[in-house]
């Protein structure tokens, strides 16, 4: 997973669209069309994999945008990594067999840590588990309840129980386009030795340089390419 570090696209999906969402909460998203065309820009530009969400999934707690998830999946020649919704061995499994490469379990791997080592077993290495964290604190269910769960120790839990990386999301700057913070990526990182994928608030090319350098061994990006601050090629280029 990740040899290289790669910059990763988001396609988020809400009511069958591409939609970017700030901080994480509903009703604030920002509706940017097919998912397939987006999809198929990103990686007409170079992207080396595809960043899916399945909005409606993450709130509701079920799977709402399978049919245009699985045309993207069914459209590009990438590796993908799917998260929202995801809430069962057999869900996880199901998608796996379908052809996405990578699992993204959040509220199911807080709730039951168990199917980590559980998914890993049959896939192993296909379960990111994400760690979306607010104000230092791992958030749930859409980012919507806490945990009481600190984002580094919740990784190297997970890193013993089988997951093949861990995707950190620091929610209080997502979609905000006003820059990362490294200091939270930098903890998770030192805390493990599996790949952390970094997101949230990348609004620069400088920013994407800034989580490589905190050792993130890749960096999805949404909002700003979505934008337009910078070209997915730039980004590419630029570590």
């Amino acid at each position: 997973m990740f040899p290289e570090f790669e910059v990763v696209p988001a396609v988020d999906v809400q009511d069958g669209q591409v939609v970017q969402l700030v901080g994480g909460e509903r009703g604030t998203g920002k509706a940017y069309g097919d998912p397939v065309e987006a999809a198929e820009r990103w990686v007409e530009q170079g992207a080396r994999t595809l960043h899916l969400v399945d909005l409606d999934g993450a709130f509701e707690g079920e799977r709402e945008n399978a049919e245009a998830i699985q045309s993207v999946v069914d459209a590009v020649d990438v590796e993908t990594q799917l998260g929202g919704g995801i809430r069962t061995v057999e869900d996880a499994v199901g998608l796996l067999d379908a052809g996405i490469d990578r699992v993204i379990l959040g509220t199911a791997a807080v709730e039951n840590p168990d199917i980590v080592a559980e998914i890993g077993e049959e896939y192993p290495g296909s379960v990111l588990v994400s760690l979306d964290a607010k104000d230092g604190e791992v958030v749930v269910s859409g980012w919507t309840e806490g945990t009481g769960l600190d984002p580094a120790e919740a990784a190297a839990r997970y890193e013993e129980l089988g997951a093949g990386g861990i995707l950190f999301t620091d929610v209080d700057v997502e979609g905000q386009l006003e820059g990362v913070r490294t200091e939270p990526v930098e903890r998770v990182v030192d805390a493990v030795d599996i790949p952390v994928v970094a997101s949230g608030g990348v609004a620069t090319l400088a920013d994407v340089r800034a989580l490589k350098d905190a050792g993130a061994a890749a960096v999805v990006v949404g909002s700003a390419l979505y934008e337009g601050a910078f070209t997915l090629e730039e980004a590419i280029d630029t570590v």
